[in-house]
């Protein structure tokens, strides 16, 4: 049994060791000429999932070439208007595959091959699997430019390696990418919560989760305030990591907590596949994060969730406080360097009663995590499928004035559910414009795809909140941001027209110039799309523009010019 811990542990904290040894780390550069800063790591928790690479900065501006960092092919293209905007993955010969985002363009022949692809395809947003002897590219050959596209909220140029077979994506850090980074920093503890974990559990006679006093020790540790307990705890942890040259926060690698020296609840973010994002959800305090912001990682599993990262003894993190007995729980925090903050807290029993109870929960309603759950009120249902939800919650379910009230957004969902509506008010011509929609803590109306059958409408979601069925029949708005109304252009190098729609949004906008389609890019962050001008695409002389733009339950608008352009 002793040899056996051992190796548990051993495995734990070495793994750092044993993962590092399986990757290549001098047959990849650098994808930027500029020298390697981050705004962004692997693993850092982010909105619903975790950073899958780094964010290069890319000195605050758009324009940097963007190279290959090995030989291979152009194995995936993908151009969106959201998430990664445009995209370009490289599968190399040695089983892994770069991954290029947020790129303002692709250049050579790449941009060719994706600028055909869009008057193929008559579409902005395109996605393209290619064959190996399509598109090769070779070390340090420049496929793109850096930019600010998708939902970047700033320029730089996200990167990522993948394993080609299964997808997982892996640190870059693993492939010798460390060498370009320098840090001798601690990663930062700012702060430490004991949770009790059920309804008997009590820490420092309180129900509700505390946050505890840190003190720095001489050997650069730190101590936490004793925690007095009966029953079963937890604790949870914020943390961030800093290097010597990016001067911003980044996640942590590692995270160890022992108790009384033995393991029991430990990740380090080396490698995951996508479907695991959502679990970030799962490991932090969802309710406090969605309350302040503030992400609290616990060290804890009250319903264990599969999450390859975690490395856990048969507790799961839970520490059962019972009479007679003292432990101390020690944090480790780790970055990829072997920067170390240490967290001691020592644990002992008192079974006195609570001070602080539990916040009170309004609710009418208790979910199963593992169970069918369906909820029917007048003519609204919902059905929960076993394992939408991480935990078994109280929750909060009404119909009210043709609004359902879902309970909130601070309980996290994992999995899709269905919200279904039954009406008899709308008119067989009129149901293609009616559409579930949830609405936001700030009155902010969203679109869900929304399936029609008889009276019957429904939707699958994966966010609780209020619901209820909306009309739009307004038609998007189209405003070109320039007249050129009967103008000479010939100096001009695009056209911009801002697009909105604030009932159920935009779904499609297409441009035909002298009735031929050409490609109008769509921007976000600022509403609008723009043509730019190539020669074979515009008469000499006169020519006519007209653009289609369409929201998501079918209503359009067509907006038309004519301008005079001279190619001479």
């Amino acid at each position: 049994m002793y040899i056996m811990r051992f190796l548990y542990c051993f495995l734990l904290v070495s793994g750092v060791v044993l993962g590092q040894n399986e990757y290549p780390k001098d047959y990849f550069g650098q994808p930027l000429d500029v020298p390697m800063q981050l705004s962004g790591n692997f693993g850092e928790l982010r909105p619903n999932h975790f950073h899958a690479g780094f964010d290069f900065k890319t000195l605050q501006r758009e324009g940097l070439e963007v190279h290959a960092v090995a030989e291979g092919y152009v194995s995936r293209i993908k151009i969106s208007t959201f998430g990664n905007g445009k995209a370009i993955y490289i599968t190399h010969p040695n089983g892994y595959t770069s991954v290029y985002c947020h790129l303002q363009q692709a250049v050579g022949e790449v941009g060719a091959y994706v600028d055909q692809a869009h008057y193929k395809d008559q579409a902005f947003e395109i996605e393209l699997f290619l064959k190996p002897n399509v598109l090769q590219v070779k070390k340090g050959q420049t496929i793109a430019l850096s930019g600010n596209t998708g939902s970047s909220e700033g320029p730089h140029l996200h990167f990522e390696f993948r394993d080609s077979k299964t997808e997982k994506i892996i640190n870059p850090l693993l492939f010798g990418f460390d060498s370009g980074i320098k840090d001798t920093k601690k990663p930062l503890i700012s702060a430490l919560y004991v949770y009790p974990l059920d309804g008997k559990s009590v820490a420092n006679q309180s129900k509700r989760p505390l946050l505890l006093n840190l003190s720095l020790q001489k050997d650069g540790s730190y101590l936490a305030n004793k925690v007095v307990a009966s029953g079963k705890i937890g604790f949870g942890i914020t943390a961030d990591d800093y290097d010597n040259v990016s001067f911003n926060k980044n996640g942590v690698y590692c995270v160890q907590s022992y108790l009384n020296g033995k393991p029991n609840f430990g990740y380090q973010f080396d490698t995951y596949s996508f479907d695991e994002m959502r679990y970030i959800n799962a490991l932090i305090d969802y309710p406090k994060y969605k309350k302040t912001s503030q992400r609290v990682q616990k060290l804890f599993m009250v319903n264990p969730y599969d999450l390859s990262i975690i490395k856990t003894d048969q507790s799961h993190g839970v520490i059962t406080v019972a009479p007679n007995l003292t432990s101390v729980c020690r944090i480790e925090v780790s970055d990829f360097f072997g920067n170390k903050s240490i967290v001691s807290v020592p644990i002992s029993y008192d079974g006195a009663a609570a001070i602080v109870d539990k916040e009170t929960v309004v609710s009418n309603y208790f979910v199963k995590v593992n169970k069918d759950n369906i909820f029917a009120k007048d003519n609204m249902t919902v059905f929960f499928p076993a394992g939408t939800f991480f935990e078994d919650f109280e929750m909060n379910f009404n119909v009210k004035d043709g609004v359902l009230y879902l309970q909130d957004d601070s309980v996290p969902v994992f999995s899709s559910f269905t919200v279904s509506i039954e009406s008899d008010q709308y008119a067989d011509a009129d149901k293609s414009k009616v559409y579930i929609a949830d609405i936001d803590s700030r009155g902010r109306s969203g679109y869900n795809t929304t399936a029609v059958k008889g009276n019957l409408y429904s939707t699958k979601t994966r966010s609780l909140g209020k619901y209820l069925l909306k009309t739009d029949t307004t038609a998007p708005s189209v405003a070109i941001v320039s007249s050129i109304e009967g103008k000479w252009i010939s100096s001009q190098k695009t056209i911009q027209l801002a697009i909105a729609d604030y009932g159920s949004g935009i779904k499609s906008y297409n441009g035909y110039l002298n009735g031929a389609w050409v490609l109008f890019e769509y921007d976000n962050k600022t509403r609008k799309i723009t043509y730019t001008f190539k020669d074979n695409q515009v008469n000499e002389g006169a020519n006519d523009l007209k653009v289609v733009v369409a929201d998501n339950v079918g209503n359009s608008t067509t907006f038309e010019t004519h301008f005079f352009r001279s190619q001479k």
